[in-house]
C-alpha cells in the first residue's frame, strides 16, 4: 500500500488514491484491511480495526491492525455494553477520551485500560439501507484524536462503506449467477435422464429444496456432484 502522509501532502489526493486502491479490491476482508490500514498511517492512532454486521445482528471482524483490538471488540459482541454497540445501534460517532476517567462503561472502560488502550474513537460506517459496520480507532495516549482527526475518520469511513457495500453487492450478484448456472446444469440433468421438458426438471429441484428446507443452489450441486437427487 502507498505511504499515505496527509500532514506533508495532499489530504483530496490521498483519499482519491485510496478509493481507487478500494475499487481495485476483490472481496470484503481485502477492502477493510485497505482501510485499517490507511487510517494507521492518516490519523493519530497505533490500532485500529473495522467490525462488521451480518445477518441476526451478529458481527464478524474482518480487519485489524492488532490482536489487541479483536479483545476489544469481543468484549462488546453478544449483547455487550460500550462503544462499538451504541455507534453501530445509533448510528453516531463515540469517542472516549480517555478510558481512564469515561464513566460511561466502567466495566469495559476498565478491561480496555488493562490492553493499554486510552484513547477510543468509533465510527460507523452507514448506507441509505442502514449501518454496516463500525470503523474503531485505538490510541495509547489520553486525548488522542481531536477536530481534525475526527473530520479524517467521518471521510475514511465513508469511503469504507461504499467501497465494502459494492464489494458486498458484487459478490451477491456473483452468487446469484453461479446458483443459476448451478441449477441450469442439474436441470439439464434431469432433463436428459427422465425426458423432463425444462418447466418439469425446474419444479422437481424447487419441490426437493422445499421438502428437505435446503436452499435451491445446494440441491443442484448435490444433484451435480452425485448424479442423484438428495433423499
Amino acid at each position: 500500500m502507498p505511504n499515505f502522509d496527509l500532514a506533508a501532502g495532499d489530504a483530496a489526493e490521498r483519499f482519491a488514491e485510496l478509493a481507487v486502491e478500494l475499487h481495485s479490491t476483490e472481496g470484503v476482508e481485502e477492502t477493510v484491511q485497505a482501510v485499517v490500514d490507511f487510517a494507521l498511517q492518516a490519523l493519530d492512532c497505533s490500532h485500529a480495526g473495522v467490525a462488521l454486521s451480518l445477518a441476526g445482528g451478529r458481527l464478524e471482524i474482518p480487519a485489524v491492525t492488532d490482536p489487541v483490538v479483536s479483545e476489544i471488540y469481543q468484549l462488546q459482541m453478544n449483547g455487550g455494553k460500550g462503544p462499538l454497540a451504541e455507534s453501530m445501534r445509533e448510528r453516531s460517532t463515540v469517542l472516549v477520551a480517555d478510558t481512564a476517567t469515561d464513566g460511561r462503561w466502567p466495566e469495559w472502560a476498565g478491561k480496555v485500560l488493562e490492553l493499554g488502550v486510552r484513547s477510543v474513537l468509533d465510527v460507523p460506517l452507514t448506507t441509505t439501507v442502514g449501518t454496516l459496520g463500525v470503523l474503531g480507532l485505538y490510541s495509547a495516549n489520553a486525548d488522542a484524536f481531536g477536530p481534525d482527526d475526527l473530520a479524517v475518520a467521518h471521510i475514511l469511513a465513508r469511503h469504507a462503506s461504499v467501497a465494502v457495500a459494492t464489494t458486498r453487492n458484487e459478490q451477491q450478484l456473483a452468487q446469484a449467477v453461479d446458483a443459476r448456472k448451478l441449477v441450469g446444469q442439474a436441470m439439464g440433468i434431469l432433463m436428459e435422464r427422465y425426458d423432463l421438458d425444462g418447466d418439469r426438471a425446474f419444479e422437481v429441484l424447487r419441490r426437493y429444496s422445499q421438502d428437505t428446507n435446503r436452499k435451491l443452489r445446494d440441491v443442484a450441486q448435490e444433484l451435480i456432484n452425485t448424479r442423484k437427487l438428495p433423499r
